[in-house]
Formats: C-alpha cells, structure tokens, sequence
C-alpha cells in the first residue's frame, strides 16, 4: 500500500509540473483545439485551448512507473511494462490524429478505418504477448456472479480485441467536458489499484496508483475552465491503460461495471445513429454523446463532472467488493 501510495504522490507531482512546462510550449506552437462544426456551439469560446496535454500524464505515469517498478521488473514481474507500452500506442495513434487536426485546423484527423487497423492491431499483438507470457488466460471471469467461463483462444482473443477497439474509442468519446475523462478514470485506477493489491500483484498496483496520481495533477489544468485539453493523444492512452489492467489482471470483463461512463457514452452515439436512421431523421437524444444531452438540458459542466464521476465510484466500490476476494488467500495484501 506505501509503494501505490507513493507511485501516485510522484506521478501527480511531475503531471502537475509537466504542466507548467508543456501548457506555455503548447500555447507558444499554436497547438490550439478546433471545435467542431457540428459540435456544440456553447463550446465555441474553447477553440484556441491548447490540446495535446495527455503528454503531462504520459509522463508523469511513465516516469513513475520506469522508476518505481524496478525492483519488479528485477524480480520477474514485468506485466506492467507491456500494459505501459501498450498505452503508448494508443497514444500514439491519438497524438497522429491530434498533429493532424493542429496542423489542418480541422477537428479532423485519421479516418475510422486508420484508426480501427492500427487499434485493431495493437490489441491483437498484446493479447498474444499477455498469453505468450502467460499473464493472461482463455477463462472468462464473469464479476458480480463468482464464475469462469472457459473459452476457447480464438473466441476469446477476438472477443478482447473487440472488447479494447470498443472501450479505448468509449473513453475518447468521454473527453467531451472539462475535466470528465480524466474524473472518471481516476476512480477506475484507484480501484485497479486496490484490487491489485488485494490479488498480490503490487508492480500492477504501482502502475493503476500511478495512473490515478497523474490524472489528479491533470485535472489542475483540466478542471472547468480547462486551460488545456488532453487531446486524442491522452485519452488513447487511457484507454490503452485501461483496458492493458484489465487484462493483466487476467479479468477483463471488469471493464463492463468500472467503466459504465464510458460504455453509457459510446452507447449513447450508437443509439442515435441507429434511432436516426430507423426514424428517418428524429433524434433519441438532444445531443451525443450523452453529457451534450445534459449540456443542452441545462446541466452545467462541472454538475456532469460530479454526477459523472460519483457514479463510477459507487460502480467501482461496488464490484470491488464482488471481485476483489476472489483471489485473497483469506486476506487482503495492503
């Protein structure tokens, strides 16, 4: 429990002093958002924000987890070093689409089909080093039910490459508000980190802790009024960290209850495409993804952030409760 603590305390500290550096350097090469035009017209006053700031967090979370997990990485354990890297090519498929927009002036970047091709793949050769390595079984453990279902590899690593393609773009959709993605995401590390704790895999505890070290210090730029936004580059990379516990903790389908928000955000889009098309032309919703709902209804950004945010951590508290003895030995590891 001291080492996660710590990893956050030193992750939050250098993301809060990136910051200081990185805003003033974003703002000096012009690296301003462009707000689309068939976004919400409210937001227009935040175009020129600088973008790109993911790179605060990335370093704070690199820094402490290269520098914290050590010792493990010595000892064998080496799980969180591909988890990192792994969030790093999702940020880096975010950081193209980010210079692409900051270059163009358009919020426009990669196409679906670019980034579905390199997300797709980026999975799947994951996947096959978790299991190369064994950190990661064909046994689908099912949270809230204390069952296991077998399956077979090749289902099972298309379900999971499905399953991250789908849940790193739902955490991209979730930076649509001041300081939303990176307030739901701190609870989801927090609990990753307990629960890694609680499962006797301290380097992956050390890493979620450092996750959610790094999105506090974000949020001291982040919170409404943003003075800067993460970009695709720093929400890529949450997703890929992410989804990279879940998986290394050997139970991704803890993914469906934590990151609720995320799932109610991408699902939102989905329904008002098809209810859409199906109606020829009504809409389900007044805006999506859903926190543009509540925008339009009159519910202020930093309202979304609380309720937002309150509601992953009774979801994360609660299937902590439902998973995290499965593997306690009769005690928990703090």
């Amino acid at each position: 429990m001291r080492n996660a603590i710590m990893a956050a305390v030193l992750s939050f500290l250098v993301t809060s002093a990136a910051g200081l550096v990185l805003i003033p350097f974003l703002r000096r090469i012009k690296a301003g958002q462009t707000i689309l035009e068939i976004g919400p017209s409210w937001h227009k006053p935040k175009q020129g924000t600088p973008t790109m700031g993911g790179f605060m967090f990335m370093a704070g979370i690199t820094f402490t987890v290269l520098l914290m997990g050590l010792q493990a990485i010595k000892d064998g354990a080496f799980a969180h070093i591909f988890v990192l890297g792994f969030a790093w090519l999702f940020g880096a498929v975010g950081f193209i689409d980010d210079y692409r927009k900051v270059v163009n002036k358009r919020n426009k970047g990669l196409s679906a089909i670019q980034k579905l091709l390199l997300q797709t793949s980026f999975a799947a050769a994951f996947l096959a080093l978790l299991r190369y390595f064994g950190f990661l079984t064909p046994n689908m453990y099912i949270p809230f039910f204390d069952y296991t279902l077998p399956l077979g590899w090749p289902v099972f690593l298309i379900f999971c490459a499905v399953l991250t393609v789908g849940m790193v773009n739902a955490v991209n959709l979730t930076d649509g508000v001041d300081g939303l993605c990176a307030g739901v995401t701190m609870p989801v590390a927090v609990f990753f980190s307990l629960v890694s704790l609680a499962w006797a895999r301290p380097e992956m505890a050390l890493t979620a802790a450092a996750l959610a070290g790094g999105m506090l210090g974000f949020l001291i730029y982040n919170f409404h009024p943003a003075k800067v936004f993460m970009g695709d580059t720093g929400s890529m990379f949450l997703g890929g960290l992410v989804c990279g516990l879940a998986f290394a903790a050997d139970a991704p389908l803890v993914l469906f209850p934590v990151g609720l928000v995320y799932i109610i955000e991408t699902g939102s889009v989905a329904l008002q495409v098809a209810y859409f098309k199906l109606t020829k032309g009504k809409r389900l919703f007044k805006m999506s993804p859903i926190h543009h709902h509540f925008e339009k209804s009159g519910w202020s950004e930093v309202k979304i952030f609380i309720v937002f945010t309150a509601l992953t951590v009774i979801m994360c508290v609660a299937t902590f409760f439902a998973v995290a003895l499965r593997y306690m030995g009769g005690y928990i590891n703090f």
